[in-house]
């Protein structure tokens, strides 16, 4: 099935994860009628707006003096964890799969589909 610009909706789909969530920002206004893209733009803007906050926030308690290292850890994981879930969620939506992270795609899902 064809998205906006006449891609494939699984390029689409993969596309929308690329950039983070500037990209889920831009497939998810651009495209109006295929819901495939339409959810994987926004598990990928909400996503990736959630990993960068939570970057942001252990990058600031990683200046603490007691506990800084810590959060430097923390930030250290949460960076592994944006760049495996940045691969697989490109990989799932190249194969065509409405892969939902944990609670988060549920409540795309139920977004996408009012």
């Amino acid at each position: 099935m064809k998205s906006v610009f006449g891609l494939d909706e699984k390029i689409a789909g993969l596309l929308s994860y690329a950039l983070g969530f500037v990209s889920g920002i831009f497939f998810y206004v651009m495209e109006r009628d295929n819901k495939f893209v339409r959810f994987h733009a926004l598990q990928s803007t909400v996503w990736f707006l959630l990993l960068a906050v939570g970057g942001w926030i252990l990058r600031l308690l990683g200046t603490l003096p007691v506990l800084g290292g810590l959060f430097g850890f923390l930030g250290g994981l949460l960076g592994l964890l944006s760049f495996v879930s940045w691969i697989y969620l490109m990989y799932m939506s190249y194969k065509g799969a409405e892969f939902k992270l944990p609670i988060l795609g549920d409540v795309v899902w139920n977004q996408v589909n009012k």
